[in-house]
């Protein structure tokens, strides 16, 4: 005997070849942006990716290589995203304020987004109990805006990890998109329990060093050749409807040089086109909201 399936209850299914069609800004049919995440991690405990087999605490060799992100790698980072005039969407811990303000201070004075991502990487919030959780996200809303001068609009959750609550949270603390549902090549507008709704813009799973680097052993020359392809191809793709790419990156992994070389010809690749608009979760979320009133 069958049964219905549990649903979220968030959005209803529609195929990507019927929808309402609209361009970017300027004509164009494809938005780019940077997922760039900054993380900071509990010393002796906690989650975080790893180079190698997880250590008795204190792991002292998973701890120091993620370090090297904020230490090198950011920095090597902000050079290349100088150089090529492309603007960040920056996923923060919030954690970082109190360990290195100084590379947020540096985005900031950039013009960058500041995003939230929770306080540290070393914890999932989708444990925490509801009232714990609010208090997470209007912890990190208020600290980014206290410390950066404007609250920011969108959150990405530390390992996307969500309570069943969690969009409703979101809406009524004031931000207006998500970036923890991969379930899309164009933003999706959310039902919340507020009524407000919460746009959920695309994030990447597969263009996103971490499971390609991390967890499939993919080198750096072809991860970037992976970011090109998957570019190439949505260029075609987008003659038949507007669609969002982002590329998801932590400085631990693609700031170390021989990585920063490959994903510097890659971007290069990208921006050299004059058929996107590289842009920023935000910027995405305020234009399709601005076209759905």
């Amino acid at each position: 005997m069958t049964r219905p399936l549990k649903d979220h209850g968030r959005y209803d299914y529609t195929p990507i070849h019927k929808r309402p069609d609209y361009s970017f800004p300027g004509g164009k049919r494809l938005a780019v942006y940077l997922g760039f995440n900054l993380e900071h991690f509990d010393f002796g405990e906690g989650l975080g990716a790893r180079i190698g087999p997880e250590s008795p605490q204190p792991d002292v060799s998973n701890y120091a290589w993620r370090d090297y992100g904020n230490r090198v790698g950011v920095w090597r980072l902000l050079e290349l995203f100088d150089q090529l005039k492309v603007p960040v969407g920056v996923l923060t811990n919030t954690a970082l304020y109190d360990y290195c303000p100084e590379v947020l201070e540096a985005f900031v004075a950039r013009g960058d987004e500041i995003i939230g991502h929770g306080h540290t990487n070393s914890d999932r919030q989708g444990t925490m109990p509801e009232a714990k959780e609010r208090e997470l996200i209007e912890y990190c809303r208020d600290r980014i805006a206290k410390e950066s001068g404007t609250a920011p609009k969108g959150w990405l959750s530390p390992w996307l990890s969500e309570s069943f609550t969690t969009p409703d949270l979101m809406a009524e603390a004031g931000y207006t998109y998500t970036l923890n549902w991969c379930i899309d090549d164009q933003p999706v507008k959310f039902r919340t329990r507020n009524g407000k709704g919460l746009w959920c813009i695309p994030y990447p799973q597969e263009v996103n060093d971490i499971p390609m680097i991390v967890a499939r052993q993919m080198d750096g020359r072809d991860f970037a050749d992976l970011v090109i392809d998957n570019f190439d191809e949505m260029v075609v793709q987008s003659k038949a409807q507007p669609l969002v790419m982002g590329i998801a990156l932590h400085p631990y992994l693609v700031g170390q040089p021989y990585r920063l070389r490959h994903l510097r010809r890659a971007l290069e690749h990208i921006m050299t086109s004059n058929k996107v608009w590289f842009t920023t979760p935000g910027e995405i979320c305020t234009y399709v909201d601005g076209l759905a009133r």
